[in-house]
């Protein structure tokens, strides 16, 4: 689902707000939950799931192409587990 769809869905459900103002929310919703990750905070949606920054360790990788091998930085990744609702509605 792209973000446009997301609106069109959200804005049928509530009829008296209006596309842009619809838009508006979600980008304010998304900036949140971006902001907490930045911080390393988690986000926890009842009924879907759980989002939280994982640090993974530098590592050695070999380039494909060359069979170098070349030393991966550390990095902060998203880690979502989703819930047990969620999970159960999939497995139906």
């Amino acid at each position: 689902m792209k973000k446009s769809e997301l609106i069109d869905k959200v804005s049928e459900k509530i009829e008296y707000l209006t596309k842009k103002q619809v838009e508006t929310i979600i980008d304010m919703i998304f900036d949140a939950m971006k902001d907490k990750l930045i911080k390393g905070e988690k986000i926890e949606l009842r009924g879907f799931g759980n989002f939280k920054v994982k640090t993974r360790d530098s590592r050695q990788a070999r380039n494909p192409k060359t069979g170098e091998t070349v030393t991966v930085p550390p990095q902060r990744a998203i880690q979502f587990k989703m819930s047990k609702a969620l999970k159960d509605a999939l497995n139906k």
